[in-house]
């Protein structure tokens, strides 16, 4: 047999399995019910005929007395009631001769049992050409003899017709039922699995040139609509992040075109004809200048896909004073050359767990923003301890930054337009906030245009989760 495919036809198959199983439970219990109903009162019948008809016999000296005139009298007016029934009664001699017989069946008598032993009323369920009777046999006692019996017999014709169509109802109604409920089951299907069709065409139409694509379906809050959401989510999320590489691959290329066409400017400057040692000698320190950059750039490049990639961390347990410190100590030089005044503000062995390499590039990139754009002033560096965690603020004097810039100045290769003039690509931040991130941290900032930017940097102590 082949494989039903799809979900809404095995539904629909499920559902009508489920409905003709309760069905078939069902009709067979009422089926039961109504068979053992029909015997009982059939075999109720037989037992109170017979005890009627043992109510009027009299027993004299071991003998019966008839209560009719003659044996195998089939008009007698005692007996209309039980033949207009179609009830069959014999009488018995304890020799099981017949001594009185009415009904359709009377010339059909059942050999009734003859054994001292068997003196109790039995009922059972015999043949009469071709019709199936119920036949009860009541015993005649007298001082502890059976001197005779009474026997009841009715045709079971009624009967098994009657349960005969019942089936017949069962069946043909189960069917159509089931086959009703299957129908409606697969047009129910249909309309709960809707959106998962809507979900799949909507896949099938989305390419990397085209994301923008969404199933907005009504919010029912089942699960088929929360799975909508879900999957609208997804989108938006995959559109983002395809639009943030594809901003990505365009600044890197823009980026890394700038210093490699400086470079072939530099060398077809020099090929064009003879150049003196000192032209040559700047030419060579330009190409130096421009190769640095380039060098740099790649490194940050490399850093931030090494983040992104999720790369490990080789932490271990540093103090984060000594490590500022000599952050401080080596770039005081050059604050000094470009006149700015570099101070710090370090408690005592701040402890905390993380990478060593990864935090001096934080910190080192914190420091090297301000000082780009930091004209004349003041940059300060100082730490505090707070209740488990560590907060590491980087503040200068600078020309700081508009409010609508704010929220992305974390973003790779963003650069504010007044900033435009400086050599960095536009990474040192993206790189800083990757690595607090992959300690657990958080990087914040506060700026004022004219008046400087504050970065702080939280960091947890021992387990604290950061502010």
């Amino acid at each position: 047999m082949k494989r039903i495919k799809t979900l809404r036809a095995r539904f629909a198959l499920w559902f009508t399995l489920l409905i003709l199983a309760f069905l078939a439970a069902l009709g067979g219990f009422v089926y039961f019910t109504l068979s053992r109903s029909l015997y009982d009162a059939l075999d109720d019948a037989l037992v109170l005929s017979a005890e009627q008809v043992y109510a009027s016999l009299r027993e004299d000296d071991g003998s019966l007395l008839m209560p009719l005139a003659a044996a195998n009298a089939p008009d007698l007016v005692e007996f209309d009631a039980f033949i207009q029934r179609g009830l069959t009664l014999i009488v018995f001699s304890p020799t099981g001769a017949v001594l009185q017989a009415v009904g359709p069946f009377r010339r059909e008598p059942f050999p009734v049992p003859l054994s001292p032993a068997q003196t109790n009323p039995q009922t059972r369920t015999g043949q009469s050409g071709n019709d199936p009777i119920r036949v009860y046999d009541l015993p005649i006692n007298d001082g502890g003899q059976t001197v005779g019996w009474v026997q009841t017999m009715q045709s079971l014709v009624s009967v098994e017709d009657a349960l005969d169509r019942l089936r017949t109802a069962l069946f043909i109604g189960s069917s159509l039922l089931s086959l009703l409920a299957g129908v409606a089951g697969y047009f129910l299907a249909g309309r709960a699995l809707a959106p998962i069709d809507e979900i799949t065409n909507t896949a099938r139409r989305i390419s990397t040139a085209e994301l923008s694509a969404r199933l907005n379906l009504p919010d029912t809050g089942d699960e088929v609509s929360r799975l909508a959401a879900t999957f609208d989510e997804m989108l938006a999320r995959i559109e983002t992040g395809f639009d943030r590489e594809r901003r990505f691959t365009a600044d890197a290329s823009h980026e890394l075109r700038t210093p490699l066409t400086a470079m072939k400017t530099i060398l077809e400057m020099v090929r064009t004809g003879e150049r003196s040692p000192a032209e040559y000698r700047r030419a060579l320190d330009d190409l130096a200048e421009e190769t640095d950059r380039l060098h740099a750039l790649v490194q940050e490049l490399l850093q931030l896909a090494r983040g992104e990639g999720g790369g490990k961390l080789q932490r271990e347990e540093i103090d984060l004073t000594l490590l500022l410190a000599d952050v401080v100590d080596s770039l005081r030089p050059v604050m000094q050359n470009k006149g700015i005044d570099l101070r710090s503000d370090l408690p005592p062995s701040l402890i905390i767990s993380g990478d060593t390499d990864q935090l001096i590039r934080l910190f080192v990139n914190l420091l090297d923003n301000a000082l780009n754009y930091t004209e004349k002033g003041t940059i300060s560096l100082s730490a505090q301890q707070i209740d488990g965690y560590v907060s590491v603020d980087v503040a200068d004097t600078g020309i700081g930054i508009p409010s609508e810039h704010l929220p992305h100045i974390f973003e790779r290769f963003y650069r504010v337009e007044s900033a435009r003039s400086s050599r960095g690509a536009g990474l040192g931040l993206s790189i800083a906030a990757q690595i607090v991130q992959a300690h657990g941290g958080r990087l914040t900032v506060q700026s004022e245009v004219g008046q400087g930017t504050t970065f702080s940097v939280y960091l947890s102590s021992y387990s604290a989760t950061p502010p």
